[in-house]
């Protein structure tokens, strides 16, 4: 008699989430903001209009753009608006913020967006490593999301989950 091995995780009923599968294609570029200021200190309007005019902004065709300053300086709020009124035909999506808060405010919209009704009185597990950038704030979102629906939430990977939630239903 032969022995048959028998996929236990594909029989228990389990559904796995992955996160990076909804990670949405594209460059991400930031741009800081800091060496356009006079000593990384304080911005000149006419030096900032000057390099307004001739940056090269097509490099953000398509992209997903963070903008920011890393310096601690106080930057008026039209600078921003200024990076932002070139930015908009060409970019994807503008954020302010580093690259992390681009991240999180992509998965953001990717939530709030996610049909979970398949997901209803579900065990569900949300996968945690992977090779792309996904932020954590998308896991908090998701649980969010899903635990008012979900029959169990479970982190991590089927042969080894950490339990997150476990309705008493």
């Amino acid at each position: 008699m032969e022995d048959i091995i028998v996929n236990k995780v594909a029989n228990s009923g389990l559904i796995n989430i992955d996160l990076e599968d909804y990670y949405p294609k594209g460059k991400r570029v930031q741009i800081d903001i800091k060496s356009q200021l006079f000593q990384e200190l304080i911005l000149r309007e006419k030096d900032f209009r000057d390099w307004i005019q001739s940056h090269d902004w097509s490099q953000y065709k398509d992209a997903y753009v963070a903008v920011f300053c890393s310096a601690d300086a106080i930057v008026p709020v039209w600078a921003y608006m200024l990076i932002t009124a070139q930015l908009e035909p060409l970019a994807k999506r503008i954020v302010f913020g580093d690259l992390e808060t681009l991240e999180a405010e992509l998965y953001k919209e990717i939530v709030d967006n996610l049909d979970v009704s398949e997901f209803e009185d579900k065990r569900l597990i949300i996968k945690g490593c992977g090779n792309l950038p996904v932020p954590r704030a998308a896991f908090l979102m998701l649980t969010n999301k899903l635990r008012p629906i979900a029959k169990s939430i479970m982190y991590g990977e089927a042969c080894s989950t950490v339990p997150i939630y476990k309705s008493v239903n």
